[in-house]
C-alpha cells in the first residue's frame, strides 16, 4: 500500500488490525485499538487506516486477556477503552503539545487502566485475578512511545530487518537475561507463558515505557503472544517485506500462527509510517527505556528512616524513590524495613517464584499519607500477607522520654588511662623492634 504524495513536513500512517480465536481457543479474550488522537477517531474505516498524523498522533493497543470465563475478554476490553479515554482527557484536550507530556499521558492511562481493572475485580468476586496483557504505542512526530505490561510485543520491522523492541515480562525473559537459557531455548520452553505483570490482579504496576525514533518506511507490528509463540521475528520480517498491503500482512501473519498449531487467540497490528515529515536514517530499533526530565532525577533507596526528611522536603526537589519487588512466598517473614510486593504468575501456568522486580513510589504519595504496598489479600479482607505500610513521621503519638542515665566519671577515668598505657606499650614495643 503506498499513500498519496505528501508536502513536505507530513506524515502519513498506514494501518490495520486483525485478531483470530486461534484452533484451541473457544472464545477470544484479545483486543486491539488503532485511534487518530487528532481527530478520536478509533475505529478501521479508511479514514483511519490511512491517514495524515495530527498534532496529537495516533494509538496503537493491543492486549491478551486473561482470568478464565468471560473475565480475559472484559479486562483487555476495559484496559482498550480506559486508555483511550484517558488520552482524550489526559491529553488530546490539553493546550500543550510537548511530546514529554504525551509520553507521560500514556504512561498515566496505563496506570489508571491497572486501577480500574484490579478495582472491578475487587468489586465482582467472581472475575478476581482477571488481568490483561498490554502493548500500548503512542506514535507523535517521529517517534514511538510504547507501555508495555505482561508479554504482548511491539516490532519494529526496518529495510527487511524485524527487531523486538519491547521486553517480555516474564519468567523466561529474566532467565535469558541471567544468563540461564538462551533465547532458542526460552521459545520451546513449557513455561513460556508465565508472566510477572498483568494489568489488574495487583493494585500497583510498573510501567515499561520505551521510545523509539521512526524512519520513512518502518512498519510497526503489536501482536499477542498468539502470534509472537508461533512466528519467529525473521517470518514476520519476510511477510512484511513481500506484503505492501497490511490487509494481507495481518491475514498472513495469523494464518501461519495458525498453521504453527494456533494453540492461543491471535491478535496483530501493523502500521507504516510514511512521508516527508520523517528523517532518510534514524538510530537502530531496539528496547529503549524513555526517560523525560522527571525520570532523570536521581533515585534513593526508600526505608522507613527516609520518611520523615522526604516528607519535608520541597517536591521540585525530591529524588525518584524506589523500593524493592520480592515475593513473599517462599519467606517466612517481612522486613519492616523494606516495602514487598508478589509478582503473580499468569494464572494460565503454573505458579513459580520469580525475580525481584522494582516498583516505584511517588514521593508526593509518600507526603500525603500512607503507602500500601504488598499482595491483596481475600475479597472484602483488604491487604494480605507481606503488606508494609510506608507512612510519614508525622501524626504518631509522642513517645515518653526515657531518664537520662547516669554515669561514674570514675569508672570512664579508669578505663580511658587502662586503653592509654596499652597503647604506650604497643608503641614501645614496635619502637624496640624496630
Amino acid at each position: 500500500m503506498t499513500g498519496p504524495s505528501t508536502p513536505h513536513g507530513d506524515v502519513i500512517v498506514h494501518v490495520f488490525g486483525r485478531t483470530d480465536v486461534g484452533r484451541t481457543r473457544e472464545h477470544n479474550e484479545d483486543t486491539f485499538i488503532v485511534a487518530d488522537l487528532t481527530t478520536m477517531n478509533a475505529s478501521l474505516q479508511p479514514e483511519v487506516r490511512t491517514h495524515k498524523a495530527g498534532t496529537r498522533g495516533t494509538l496503537f493497543m493491543v492486549a491478551d486477556g486473561m482470568g478464565g470465563a468471560a473475565a480475559g475478554e472484559v479486562a483487555s476490553a476495559m484496559a482498550t477503552e480506559v486508555v483511550l479515554a484517558e488520552m482524550d482527557k489526559r491529553w488530546r484536550t490539553t493546550p500543550e503539545h510537548d511530546p514529554e507530556l504525551f509520553a507521560h499521558a500514556l504512561r498515566i492511562a496505563t496506570e489508571v487502566a491497572n486501577t480500574r481493572i484490579h478495582a472491578y475485580a475487587q468489586a465482582h468476586p467472581e472475575n478476581r485475578g482477571m488481568g490483561t496483557t498490554a502493548t500500548i504505542a503512542g506514535f507523535l512526530h517521529d517517534t514511538l512511545y510504547v507501555c508495555q505490561v505482561g508479554d504482548s510485543r511491539a516490532y519494529l520491522v526496518r529495510d527487511g530487518v524485524c527487531s523486538q523492541i519491547t521486553k517480555d515480562q516474564s519468567l523466561m525473559q529474566k532467565l535469558v537475561e541471567a544468563g540461564e537459557l538462551t533465547a532458542e531455548e526460552a521459545e520451546v520452553s513449557e513455561r513460556r507463558n508465565i508472566i510477572l505483570q498483568a494489568l489488574g490482579p495487583e493494585p500497583i504496576v510498573k510501567v515499561d515505557l520505551t521510545s523509539q525514533q521512526v524512519k520513512q518506511g518502518d512498519v510497526l507490528v503489536l501482536c499477542s503472544d498468539g502470534l509472537s509463540g508461533q512466528v519467529r521475528a525473521r517470518e514476520i520480517a519476510d511477510v512484511v517485506r513481500a506484503e505492501s498491503d497490511l490487509v494481507q500482512v495481518c491475514k498472513k501473519l495469523i494464518d501461519l500462527a495458525n498453521e504453527a498449531g494456533g494453540p492461543d487467540n491471535i491478535t496483530v497490528v501493523a502500521a507504516r509510517f510514511e512521508g516527508g515529515g520523517l528523517p532518510p536514517q534514524a538510530e537502530q530499533p531496539a528496547h529503549r527505556v524513555y526517560r523525560g526530565s522527571q525520570q532523570q532525577r536521581s533515585t534513593i533507596p526508600l526505608d522507613r528512616s527516609s520518611v520523615p526528611a522526604l516528607a519535608a522536603m520541597d517536591p521540585s526537589e525530591m529524588p525518584t524513590l524506589e523500593t524493592e519487588v520480592v515475593t513473599p512466598r517462599s519467606t517466612p517473614a517481612v522486613d519492616p524495613g523494606a516495602a514487598t510486593l508478589e509478582v503473580t504468575p499468569r494464572d494460565k501456568a503454573p505458579a513459580v517464584d520469580p525475580s525481584a522486580e522494582t516498583v516505584e513510589v511517588s514521593p508526593r504519595d509518600v507526603a500525603a499519607g500512607p503507602v500500601k504496598v504488598g499482595v491483596g489479600g481475600p475479597a472484602g479482607e483488604g491487604p494480605g500477607k507481606g503488606t508494609v505500610e510506608i507512612a510519614p513521621a508525622r501524626g504518631r503519638a509522642p513517645q515518653p522520654a526515657k531518664p537520662a542515665a547516669k554515669v561514674d566519671t570514675n569508672y570512664l577515668r579508669f578505663i580511658f588511662g587502662g586503653i592509654a598505657v596499652l597503647v604506650l606499650v604497643v608503641y614501645l614495643i614496635l619502637y624496640r623492634k624496630g
